[in-house]
């Protein structure tokens, strides 16, 4: 189905007809058709477990299509696909084809994992999930393919990284195809939407808000198309119970015995019967129209979105301070994550965290649960705090057991409610069955939520929440953990999630942590400006510079005639200082 050619360059690069697929008696997805073009960039959406990973390894030739076929521009047609759960072995860095001059090393130094080959063996173990994700993705690029396929790949990325890739997703040559929940990387990213739901693929036009914009749309026209046919529906539907009551009181009529001399009047009984008669005639014929109608021309209703529901309970007073930290500083041997940092967080605040991969983020977090000590300074908690933390990884539930075994309930009701919670997610009572390691990642994340939900927490430590979540779970939490009470940390990658959330932002810069009274948005606002005061002040100090040798020249020309050999040289010099003025000023 893979090895098919396409000989003529004018039609897409890949064509894909009639893809069906199925894992035992469940249809993952069937009829799908699309073509992808050289230039293309497609964003891949849809709820977790409708297909859209098993649709990119059957692109990828990893997995076959019970149906359909593939056709490429040509073979070998290279397709670089980074999955979902990318973990780059720090053993590849020392492959016979890696090179500190090489094209991996180059890839890695741009995103920010600056020579790398000098890294050494305790630096390369501590990797945090961010840089391990940039090893991966710098492996990927290296690769020089035909096409890319990433899936999720912002999970774990910081600013620098998710500017860095979409930069380079403009500048690559073919086809890109984006499998992710991020609507800030989405929208920057892609041109084009396909949308995997109920095993059909529908595609759109635009980036990620184009695409919303659009469905929204589309419902809302097919709910009224829908609710047109219904008053119609209805119509013929009140004509055809008036027939009917007018029907059987004439067939009651015609049976009725009347007086003799009614009886002899042109046939009493006989009109009734015919009258009847032609009323039922006209209900099948009015039932046939309306039947032949919905066959050809049946609007379904439709469905809603998926919505899910979180609950959260807390209690406590809010602005007092809970945690507190004086001159606080941590070393790992001779490497400095952050030093002499001073803030507070409040009950009740929200709190995004920001800074680089291997800034010291998730060493902070793990400094909250007395796992590590700092290194100087003082990290003060309130003792009666009560905090849950949802970590980056998603490996460490027990694998052989099932979700209701993971949460470990024996009340009744708490598993009545936990069974509620899952349904919420998007979770079906099959997999409530099935063991944790046949679960997807998104599915796994609910069953960590859940077990959350349960609880009461005045703190929730959220590293890294949406990965792995599908949109309408990501939207849902934001707007449950708008309105949880306690106090909520969070380190996110996804722009949106955090600029809908967060508050106030501990930075993480310049080997310290800084504590901002400000909301994403606004801090982002304010960074913007800096640069922008940076280069300002960087263009007046190269105009003073350019003012002191113009005068300079024009001092020198004043003391020679037009004649002078040197006079040519400097007139020259300063009609390209003069143009070179001109050109910063314009900035």
């Amino acid at each position: 189905m893979c090895a098919n050619k396409i000989s003529n360059h004018n039609i897409p690069v890949i064509m894909a007809r009639d893809l069906q697929k199925s894992f035992g008696d469940k249809m993952v997805f069937s009829n799908v058709e699309f073509d992808i073009y050289q230039q293309d960039r497609i964003g891949l959406v849809g709820l977790n477990g409708t297909g859209k990973t098993t649709l990119a390894n059957i692109l990828f030739c990893s997995i076959q299509a019970d149906k359909g076929s593939i056709e490429r521009v040509k073979e070998p047609y290279r397709i670089a696909y980074l999955h979902q759960s990318a973990d780059y072995s720090v053993s590849d860095l020392h492959a016979p084809d890696q090179s500190p001059e090489g094209e991996f090393f180059r890839q890695a130094s741009r995103l920010g994992l600056l020579k790398l080959h000098e890294w050494k063996t305790e630096r390369l173990d501590s990797l945090s999930g961010g840089e391990r994700l940039k090893l991966s993705l710098a492996k990927v690029w290296s690769s020089k393919p035909d096409m890319l396929i990433l899936d999720e790949p912002t999970n774990h990325l910081d600013l620098q990284g998710i500017e860095w890739l979409i930069g380079e997703i403009g500048q690559f040559s073919g086809p890109v195809m984006i499998i992710s929940h991020d609507r800030h990387f989405l929208d920057r990213a892609v041109g084009r939407m396909f949308e995997l739901q109920d095993g059909i693929l529908t595609m759109y036009n635009g980036n990620y808000t184009a695409y919303r914009e659009q469905k929204q749309k589309k419902y809302e026209d097919q709910l009224h198309q829908y609710n047109v046919q219904q008053r119609e529906i209805e119509r013929i539907e009140h004509q055809m119970a008036n027939l009917k009551k007018w029907s059987e009181k004439a067939h009651r009529e015609s049976t009725k015995g009347g007086s003799p001399s009614e009886n002899r009047q042109m046939g009493f009984k006989e009109y009734h019967r015919v009258k009847a008669k032609k009323m039922d005639q006209q209900v099948k014929s009015k039932m046939k129209r309306l039947q032949q109608e919905l066959d050809k021309n049946k609007i379904e209703k439709p469905a809603e979105e998926a919505k899910v529901h979180f609950q959260f309970d807390s209690s406590g007073k809010r602005g007092k301070r809970i945690i507190e930290a004086k001159n606080l500083s941590k070393r790992f041997g001779d490497r400095t994550l952050f030093k002499d940092s001073q803030f507070y967080i409040k009950h009740g605040e929200k709190i995004g965290i920001l800074g680089s991969d291997g800034s010291g983020k998730t060493t902070l977090i793990r400094m909250l649960f007395e796992e590590v000590s700092p290194s100087d300074g003082e990290l003060w908690i309130s003792s009666t705090l009560k905090m849950a933390y949802l970590s980056q990884d998603i490996n460490d539930l027990p694998l052989t057991n099932n979700a209701m075994e993971v949460l470990d309930l024996s009340e009744r009701e708490q598993i009545y409610k936990a069974r509620t919670l899952l349904a919420n997610l998007g979770m079906k009572e099959a997999k409530l069955k099935q063991p944790i390691g046949q679960l997807s990642m998104g599915e796994r994340i609910r069953v960590k939520l859940t077990d959350m939900l349960l609880k009461e927490y005045d703190v929730l430590i959220l590293d890294e929440p949406t990965n792995h979540l599908d949109l309408p779970s990501r939207e849902q939490l934001e707007k449950t953990l708008k309105e949880f009470s306690g106090t909520l940390i969070i380190i996110s990658h996804d722009l949106y999630f955090l600029e809908k959330l967060s508050t106030r932002l501990l930075v993480f810069e310049n080997k310290k942590i800084t504590r901002f009274e400000m909301n994403l948005k606004e801090y982002l606002m304010k960074s913007e400006r800096s640069e922008k005061e940076k280069d300002h002040d960087s263009v007046n100090e190269q105009i003073l510079v350019i003012d002191n040798r113009i005068n300079a020249v024009l001092g020198e020309l004043s003391l020679l005639a037009p004649g002078d050999s040197k006079y040519a040289q400097l007139d020259k010099e300063f009609n390209a200082l003069l143009k070179e003025k001109r050109t910063l000023l314009n900035k």
